[in-house]
């Protein structure tokens, strides 16, 4: 929450009917821009996605390995940094 929707609400009992009405004018306005990006930016993650994904299947019908050396290094990484995490 950002300061400036923390103050609104904090202070939510001295607002008039039409400044509450404002504020949710606003407020409505930001939720359908942010809600615009995040479906912008799913569509960009499943294009991404079905791109790596043919990538995958065709070097598979080709014949080479779908994981390389660089793949096992960082996945060894991301493992090994999770156990020090644990404990």
């Amino acid at each position: 929450m950002t300061e400036e929707n923390a103050a609104v609400l904090a202070e939510i009992s001295e607002k008039s009917d039409e400044d509450l009405r404002g504020i949710l004018d606003r407020l409505d306005v930001e939720e359908q821009r942010l809600s615009y990006e995040r479906r912008m930016l799913h569509a960009k993650i499943d294009i991404l996605k079905a791109e790596v994904k043919a990538r995958l299947k065709e070097k598979h019908k080709s014949g080479t390995s779908a994981i390389s050396g660089h793949d096992l290094e960082r996945l060894t990484e991301i493992l090994a940094r999770d156990l020090v995490r644990r404990d």
